[in-house]
């Protein structure tokens, strides 16, 4: 089952509502004593349902995890719409600068700040949650993407294990590497990374880039899962192809 509310980012967009988004696993009401680990994911409007998806096409979550029985809680919230890049400005960690977008003033912090210092305790307090480290998650695409990197490695503390889909590696590049050198980044870290191989030359030397990132995180002990997806695109319909190989790494061992 999948609950809609809404929610105000009051850092960000003031009063301005915005969808949330809650799936509970069929066990949920059978079983009134366990408890679940939870995913955060980005893109709220793009996880579950079509009709709420940006371009029509939804991953397709809640159809998955109900036929799976996957015993998971995930909690997503909508992006931020404007035209005046919104979006990208609330997921990225870092200000940089584009010919065709100008400057893009980076609130990833701010969009970080609000999920563990407002949404998450909310999620804990309204459902049964695994609220520790060892059992909270987080997920996004594209921009979503590099918000789960920066996520799980600024927030290690909070989050223990991520997935980023077809990160966007491309934004200030040198920031993220000095992002993956300094986080305190504790041992039992788990990361899915993926891009997919018909989108790896939508930005410059994208593979180099990705593979040097990967680098990285396997140099500071982080427990990655690495892969270029074989045709995979930069689309929603292929990053729901690839839920069950992320889902396998988040819930593996537990």
């Amino acid at each position: 089952m999948v609950y809609k509310w809404e929610v105000t980012l009051p850092e960000l967009t003031g009063e301005e509502r915005r969808r949330a988004y809650l799936y509970l696993p069929e066990s949920y009401e059978r079983e009134p004593d366990r408890r679940y680990p939870v995913l955060y994911m980005f893109d709220g409007h793009n996880v579950f349902f079509d009709e709420d998806a940006t371009y029509g096409k939804s991953w397709g979550l809640g159809e998955y995890l109900d036929y799976t029985g996957t015993p998971l809680i995930v909690a997503a919230v909508e992006c931020n719409h404007h035209p005046d890049n919104g979006r990208l400005s609330e997921y990225s960690p870092f200000t940089f600068y584009e010919p065709d977008l100008g400057q893009v003033n980076g609130r990833g912090r701010l969009t970080m700040e609000w999920m563990v210092g407002r949404f998450k305790p909310e999620v804990d307090r309204q459902f049964r949650t695994l609220p520790d480290r060892r059992h909270t998650f987080l997920c996004g695409s594209s921009m979503g993407g590099l918000m789960t990197l920066y996520g799980v490695l600024e927030y290690n503390h909070i989050f223990s294990r991520g997935a980023a889909l077809s990160p966007s590696l491309w934004v200030a590049p040198e920031r993220v590497a000095r992002l993956v050198r300094g986080a305190e980044i504790r041992s039992d870290t788990v990361l899915y990374m993926d891009y997919g191989s018909r989108e790896l030359d939508n930005h410059q030397l994208m593979a180099e880039q990705f593979g040097r990132v990967a680098g990285q995180l396997l140099g500071r002990g982080v427990l990655l899962t690495c892969r270029i997806v074989p045709d995979g695109e930069h689309c929603e319909a292929s990053w729901e192809r690839q839920t069950p190989f992320f889902l396998n790494t988040l819930l593996y061992g537990l």
